[in-house]
């Protein structure tokens, strides 16, 4: 019988050889990669548990097959490295290398499932190439994982990180700002549960969660600007309106010695009073929701006291210049008559029983108090038009 050729077998062994160089190095730089180490010290959960429990058992294969492939490429080349060969000999290189002889299980077979010439135990084997490819698969099951568990560590850790700090500082000026934390805090609970996830999960973590959390902390932001900017508004609004309370202050004291000046002089129908409650509690009790930081309570209720405080600020403004006016008005009144008077002395006409008696009853209605100043004016225009009648008449 002539023996096998042994080139195919010498080619083969060669390929083998090569191939566990690399094999052994990357087998090295996957037991030292660092995600691979800390998905074996995390108690992972979910998927990312099952597929590191898969890969595991993959790598534990990989070690085995590579431990066998070894001393199996060791005997294979010393068997090829005799200095002659017999046929056995090259029979059995033939085989090592090519044939199926990696060993990778024994099974045995329950009685009952055995027939008479059946035999008692199943031997699992292959082919050392068949071995290789084996590896392969497992190679890159088990760097699979921990390639993709550790690209998503390294790009989400730290914006998980980016997005803590950012809840953080925008809680403090929200809190700093007496403002509400509730969108600040949903956006805290959220990340919480996705940083959760991606410490024991990494797998299963869904960047969109992040992306969520990043939104509602600018929210926050927006909501934390707007309301401070609602706070600068209403504070200048709320600066205004004491400022009015001022006024009205002053246009009180203003109307309230104008009265007073009028009283007793004129009749009490003639005068105004201008009436209404203090507006100085309505007032308080706004700046208590400031100092509360209820500013959206605070807009509508200052609008109200506004409007009310310029309606009672325009009438105190009118009742001054209304009673104080009677005076001027009476004075004007009293000045004509002294003037048209002193006119109808020049002309001789002073003594003239009807002028004289017009010109009594304009002194006196101007004289008595309280003044009818309706009544006055009428009594200073007879006597005016009288005179004026007289001169016209007479040629003086």
């Amino acid at each position: 019988m002539t023996a096998p050729s042994i080139a195919p077998a010498d080619a083969e062994l060669q390929r083998l050889e090569t191939a566990m160089t690399a094999i052994a190095a990357n087998l090295v730089d996957l037991d030292d990669n660092p995600a691979r180490k800390d998905l074996d010290r995390t108690r992972l959960t979910g998927r990312t548990a099952a597929a590191w429990q898969d890969a595991a058992e993959s790598l534990a294969q990989l070690w085995d097959g590579y431990r066998t492939l070894t001393e199996l490429i060791a005997r294979a080349r010393a068997l090829r490295d005799r200095r002659r060969l017999s046929d056995a000999d090259r029979a059995a290189f033939v085989h090592e290398v090519l044939g199926r002889s990696v060993h990778l299980s024994t099974t045995t077979v329950p009685l009952a499932q055995r027939g008479l010439l059946g035999a008692g135990q199943v031997h699992t084997t292959c082919s050392p190439a068949e071995l290789l490819s084996a590896m392969e698969a497992a190679f890159a099951t088990a760097a699979g994982v921990a390639t993709r568990a550790g690209e998503i560590w390294h790009r989400l850790l730290p914006a998980a990180a980016d997005a803590t700090a950012s809840v953080e500082h925008v809680r403090a000026l929200v809190r700093a700002g007496g403002g509400s934390t509730r969108t600040v805090d949903e956006a805290d609970r959220r990340l919480r549960m996705f940083t959760a996830t991606l410490a024991t999960d990494p797998l299963a973590a869904d960047e969109h969660d992040l992306v969520a959390v990043r939104d509602l902390v600018a929210r926050a932001d927006a909501e934390r600007t707007s309301a401070a900017e609602l706070r600068a508004a209403l504070g200048q609004r709320l600066a205004d309106a004491h400022a009015l309370a001022g006024r009205i202050a002053e246009a009180q004291r203003a109307a309230d010695a104008a009265r007073q000046a009028a009283a007793d002089r004129f009749r009490e129908q003639d005068l105004i009073t201008v009436r209404g409650g203090d507006l100085r509690p309505d007032l308080a009790a706004v700046d208590a929701l400031a100092a509360a930081g209820q500013w959206a309570l605070i807009s509508p209720r200052l609008a109200d006291w506004t409007r009310r405080a310029r309606e009672r600020l325009a009438a105190l403004d009118t009742a001054a210049a209304r009673n104080a006016g009677l005076l001027t008005d009476r004075n004007e009144l009293r000045g004509r008559l002294d003037a048209y008077q002193a006119k109808a002395l020049r002309r001789g006409l002073a003594e003239t029983a009807g002028l004289s008696a017009l010109a009594e009853a304009a002194r006196t209605a101007l004289y008595t108090a309280p003044c009818d100043l309706q009544a006055a004016r009428a009594a200073v225009d007879a006597y005016q038009d009288a005179l004026t009648a007289t001169i016209a008449r007479d040629g003086r």
